[in-house]
């Protein structure tokens, strides 16, 4: 059986596209991932973009998408200030959506920070960050085991 995956990041320039586009090798290859969900390849073109409709049919088709979804991928790295990575307020407000919904959400984290949020750090089932992003090709979707953050939490 494989898990459709709902994957939560930004998505506003290049070196965010690349980070999404590493996530998808590794979810493509593993065995437990069905259909993936990318909110930017659904941005309602049939309205102007901005729009209100925009706005209006755009958020209520994420969240259903969410709250359907067997799990969320959250890229936590959105940009960098200070040498601390600050997250997409986005992309944690649709982790904090699946986790109500109680959809697993599973964190990546490219970049290194001194310390996690207490909030996110408890609401994700595992933790992919640096070099063992690319153990999500191996990762068991439908068992969905546990593993927790290296890094200190406030």
């Amino acid at each position: 059986m494989s898990k459709n995956i709902y994957l939560a990041a930004p998505f506003f320039d290049e070196t965010q596209k690349a980070r999404i586009e590493k996530v998808l090798l590794a979810l493509g290859g593993n065995e437990t991932v069905g259909e993936i969900y990318i909110p930017e390849e659904h941005q309602m073109e049939s309205e102007e973009l901005y729009s209100f409709p925009w706005q209006v049919a755009v958020f209520k088709q994420d969240v259903r998408q969410v709250e359907t979804s067997d799990v969320v991928v959250a890229i936590l790295d959105y940009v960098e200030v200070d040498d601390e990575i600050i997250s997409d307020p986005g992309t944690l407000w649709e982790a904090g959506a699946a986790y109500e919904a109680n959809v697993p959400v599973v964190y990546v984290q490219f970049g290194s920070t001194k310390q996690m949020n207490l909030m996110v750090a408890q609401s994700g089932t595992a933790y992919f960050e640096g070099d063992d992003i690319s153990n999500l090709k191996n990762y068991d979707f439908n068992t969905l085991p546990q593993s927790f953050t290296k890094q200190p939490v406030f």
